[in-house]
């Protein structure tokens, strides 16, 4: 068999190649049909929007359940996985607003409900081709051609006997609470909803004086974030327990949390009064904005536990209609409930009307009215973080609307305890941040007041019945009109629906809300399959998820959603296994935004670089839960590391294994009877196997690659292939031969497998070219064989690659090249019995004529230690004098001990028992020796250097610079050449010594001095004009 070169080409046209087999085969259904049914890995795909651009986000996203699924495929699982598209809701409303150039609910309805909606219907697939491109071109094996759509109609059939189910279980109720509420949206907001809105705002606040009806010239000062709510205000609120004092300050009285009243008066004020909050209670003053009337009793002090002393004045300002606690507190005091605020966030009266409460100018015009009426204490700026729609970044307000709500609240435990059994990787977030989100849970507002959503189900009629219908045949069986079961869930369509009320005959009416866009999201595992109208079994076999994976923004968002329909429907969570990921960020840290101009496009990157570069950077440079700071240049570090080098070893097994005709599959070596370096490989790779398992079983990915790198590289690039060349050109097919050949073949297939999830091109060529075989991602997944792992020989080698790496930094630092033969090496006598027969590596790899051991190092090196007073100061006193006398007079060996675990020596008398940390180590290197040493071993070189070691090392770069010419013209590497040179009188002298070594490392024939050459090379300060033929 001969082994496949690696394609050439773009990485573009070279991944094509590889997509279009995939596509020829049908991978993902060939990955499904060759796995035991019964052994199965449930994977859920996280509905998409696809109105949107794919971005490096979703390819992370995208790359991580790839990643895994393949992996698990591999291990042998059966894994279906299917696309989902999430097709509802406010971000494609918005976007057809924008494009039809509507600014409201107004706009869409004068334009029509149908049309609007059908426009947002074809909006969704606006750029479901850039998904489905991103997808192929990273390697993503998923199912495109049967996704789950949130909007079809058997999605929503599952969603209304969803909600159906929470109805006739009486946890599905109608109320008017203080809701977050986007006026440009016109529609209210959950509260995972509103934890994905969050941003850094700064606003101007204001102290304002409430003037006492009962007592002249005294004020309660009050501060608020929100001066826009003043003229709401009916009341104001105390905490009953702390003290509060009335201070007398540049003229005026002042009633402030005594707690508080340096921050808000300064020093310059005197205390005329003191009394606990309590006793303020009911106490009246003042409408400070007489612009509306109450129908109740109200402005006066009331009391609640809720009001703090971490900030403001320890006095709040009460406005039920705009606040949770003030309408708790309005509810327990009977307040009146004064809201001058539109649905659409205008005032509806009062000297601004018509104008936008959170308009920043109207803050400004509110603070100018308040100064000129002498109702301003002072304002003050100030930075917060402040809730916005997370769909049109609008600014919310809090506002009392009736909504539907979904009481969760009664299954919180339940969904607190089925969190509890899943494994969160990283785990903090599972058992802290969203841990905590459960504790805190509120009733789930499930309605919204648009139009392109799942509609609610519920038929009301005006004799006060409602009615959740909870299927199309109950709508069909139920309908006033003549309809079927092909009718379009959607509105309008629902909307013309009726029902005949069964309590009083008379006709009901569909409310007209939608429900909110996450119960779409949350439903998926059940609704993807039609459950429970159709493929019962199937589902059963699906549900639950052994994983799933999203970014950490969804831990208030679909983890969330997620687990409370399933806690509630099945009576546990719907996933085992969450991996969550953080954010992608600039190199400098910086979030990527198209303002900023630091976006990545995913397209253009996996173009320049290849889609495997990328997947292999993407958990490398950092755990995937950790932000990523994403910077080119590590990309081209990965393909440098990972790519180049994976391609390069498997360039030099298929030009050597071709050019000696060989095939390793034919040979049947067993490890114990291959070289010692063969199995110290095999020993590395096993331990290696072992350890990148553990790490997926983790879904550790920064493990996995971290732990792949430094094997590729050091162990057998940098190491076994170097150290082994000559194995790979010894002329007879000696055992060695096959072996070395053998064990390459297998540790290349090997990696390949280990490789294939996180890099599925380079691995699927490499792999066939092998092995022949249909696919990688169709092999199984590696397991380690305990046997190959041998502490013992991984030592021996280990310690022979570490005197070989401190002998060429020894060459470095003396600027002795490693073609330069030197005369001999020394290493401790404590290192012969572990190197043992393992000489000629170390001759070879270090090019030195001799290794000699030594008992004493003292010969070529000059050990100076020192106390290290910082830890011997105090311990010793004055015996630190007669310790350095003896410390001047100890032994190499024993100054190793000292470093190895102790060195117990005689002080006054006394044992005493020195360890490294007493000492302060340091070596000098004496006339004609280069050393270098790590807290293992040290190694000596002797750096004179002969007449014939200088002809020598000649020689070799006169070898070297041949090779290079025989590359350059595109020989083979069995071509035979005659070589033409001239050069000075050491060329001449040199050849005339090393011609025969010369000719047989380049496969020379006839060698012929030529003084016509005019193109001369360096070759270590002598001069040569060298020209080669191929014969």
């Amino acid at each position: 068999m001969k082994f496949e070169k690696l394609t050439q080409g773009t990485n573009e046209e070279i991944e094509k190649k590889f997509i279009e087999y995939w596509d020829n085969i049908d991978i993902l259904k060939r990955s499904i049909e060759t796995r035991d049914e019964a052994n199965k890995f449930v994977f859920y795909d996280g509905p998409a929007t696809a109105n949107g651009h794919p971005g490096l986000h979703h390819m992370l996203a995208k790359f991580l359940k790839d990643t895994f699924c393949k992996y698990k495929t591999m291990q042998g699982h059966q894994v279906y996985r299917k696309v989902g598209w999430d097709t509802h809701g406010l971000p494609v409303e918005l976007q057809v607003e924008k494009e039809l150039g509507f600014s409201g609910k107004g706009d869409i309805e004068k334009y029509g409900i149908e049309e609007f909606n059908q426009k947002c219907r074809e909006n969704v697939w606006k750029n479901e081709k850039s998904f489905s491109d991103l997808t192929k071109k990273m390697g993503q094996f998923i199912d495109l051609e049967h996704p789950y759509v949130t909007y079809n109609n058997d999605y929503i059939e599952t969603e209304w006997w969803i909600l159906k189910k929470f109805f006739d279980e009486g946890l599905f109720y109608e109320g008017s609470k203080i809701l977050p509420y986007c006026p440009r949206c016109g529609t209210g907001l959950a509260s995972h909803e509103v934890a994905q809105g969050y941003k850094e705002v700064s606003v101007n606040t204001v102290y304002v004086p409430f003037k006492l009806k009962t007592q002249e010239n005294t004020y309660f000062l009050v501060w608020t974030t929100t001066p826009w709510t003043l003229c709401a205000n009916v009341a104001l609120c105390v905490n009953p327990n702390e003290t509060y004092v009335k201070c007398l300050s540049k003229g005026y009285n002042f009633i402030v949390a005594k707690a508080l009243a340096d921050n808000i008066l300064g020093e310059d004020y005197e205390v005329v009064e003191e009394y606990k909050g309590k006793d303020l209670e009911y106490v009246e003053y003042e409408q400070l904005l007489p612009f509306f009337e109450v129908n109740k009793k109200a402005f006066f002090v009331t009391c609640d536990n809720y009001v703090t002393m971490s900030d403001g004045t320890g006095i709040v300002h009460i406005a039920p209609a705009f606040g949770a606690d003030d309408a708790q507190v309005g509810k327990n005091y009977n307040l009146p409930y004064l809201n001058p605020v539109g649905e659409d966030g205008c005032y509806l009266d009062g000297p601004w009307k018509g104008r936008l409460v959170i308009d920043s100018e109207l803050e400004v015009d509110i603070i100018k009215y308040l100064a000129s009426e002498d109702k301003l204490f002072k304002k003050q700026k100030m930075t917060h973080d402040y809730p916005h729609c997370w769909r049109c970044s609008t600014p919310l307000i809090y506002y009392s609307k009736p909504s539907f709500y979904l009481e969760v609240t009664k299954i919180q435990d339940k969904i607190i305890e089925a969190n509890k059994k899943v494994n969160w990787y990283p785990a903090y977030v599972g058992e802290k941040r969203f841990a905590n989100w459960l504790e805190n849970m509120n009733d789930w507002a499930i309605s919204r007041s648009r139009y392109w959503g799942t509609p609610l189900p519920l038929w009301r009629c005006e004799c006060g019945h409602d009615m959740m219908i909870g299927s199309r045949k109950e709508l069909v069986d139920l309908a006033i009109e003549e309809i079927d079961e092909s009718i379009d869930l959607h509105r309008p369509y629902v909307d013309d629906v009726h029902v005949k009320c069964p309590k009083c005959g008379k006709t009901m009416n569909r409310v007209s809300d939608v429900i909110d866009c996450w119960f779409d999201s949350g439903s998926m595992p059940f609704a993807q399959y039609h459950y429970p109208f159709e493929n019962e079994d199937f589902f059963e076999k699906q549900f639950p998820a052994d994983f799933i994976c999203e970014g950490v923004d969804q831990t208030r968002g679909w983890f969330y959603v997620l687990l409370v329909i399933s806690t509630f429907l099945k009576g546990c969570s719907p996933y085992k296994n969450v991996l969550v990921n953080d954010l992608i960020q600039d190199a400098e840290g910086k979030k990527m935004s198209k303002s900023r101009g630091n976006i990545v496009e995913p397209f253009t990157t996996m173009q320049k670089y290849g889609a495997d570069t990328v997947r292999f950077y993407l958990p490398y440079v950092s755990p995937v839960w950790t932000p990523l700071k994403f910077d080119e240049e590590g990309l081209k570090e990965i393909y440098s590391k990972y790519i180049s080098t994976f391609k390069n070893a498997y360039s030099f097994f298929e030009m050597y294994a071709n050019a000696d005709n060989i095939d390793p599959r034919e040979y049947n070596i067993p490890a114990e009877k291959r070289d010692l370096i063969d199995r110290w490989l095999l020993s590395k790779l096993n331990r290696l196997v072992r350890d990148v398992n553990a790490a997926y079983q983790e879904y550790d990915l920064n493990k996995v690659a971290r732990l792949i790198v430094p094997f590729l590289n050091d162990d057998l690039s940098n190491w076994y292939i170097r150290s082994n060349r000559r194995r790979f050109w010894d002329s007879e097919l000696t055992e060695s031969k096959k072996a070395v050949y053998l064990t390459t073949y297998e540790v290349l297939v090997t990696l390949c497998k280990l490789c294939a999830p996180i890099t599925p091109f380079l691995t699927e060529e490499i792999y066939r070219n092998l092995t022949g075989e249909e696919s990688v991602h169709l092999a199984e997944f590696p397991v380690e064989n305990t046997d190959l792992i041998n502490e013992v020989v991984e030592e021996r080698m280990d310690l022979v690659r570490d005197v070989c790496s401190l002998g060429r930094f020894a060459r470095e630092e003396v600027n002795i090249k490693v073609r330069q033969p030197i005369q001999s090496l020394i290493l401790p006598k404590s290192d012969e019995m572990i190197i043992g027969d393992l000489l000629d590596v170390i001759k070879e790899e270090l090019n030195v004529k001799e290794v000699v051991f030594k008992e004493d190092m003292t010969t070529y090196l000059e050990y100076i230690v020192k106390p290290n007073f910082k830890v011997l100061g105090k311990t010793l006193g004055p015996k630190v004098k007669e310790l350095q006398e003896v410390l001047s007079k100890l032994t190499s060996k024993e100054i190793s001990q000292i470093t190895d675990g102790g060195l117990t020596i005689k002080l006054n008398g006394e044992d005493f028992t020195l360890t490294d940390e007493m000492v302060l180590i340091s070596i000098k290197q004496k006339e004609g020796y280069a050393s270098t040493s790590n807290n293992r071993t040290c190694v000596v070189l002797e750096t004179e250097l002969t007449e014939e070691l200088i002809l020598e090392g000649l020689a070799r770069e006169f070898v070297r610079k041949v090779q290079s010419l025989r590359k350059d013209a595109d020989f083979v590497i069995t071509d035979h050449i005659n070589i033409y040179y001239n050069g000075t009188e050491a060329i001449d002298k040199m050849l005339d010594m090393y011609k025969d070594y010369i000719m047989g490392e380049v496969l020379g024939e006839k060698l012929v001095k030529d003084d016509k050459l005019e193109e001369y090379f360096e070759l270590n300060d002598e001069k040569a004009a060298i020209k080669v033929e191929r014969v």
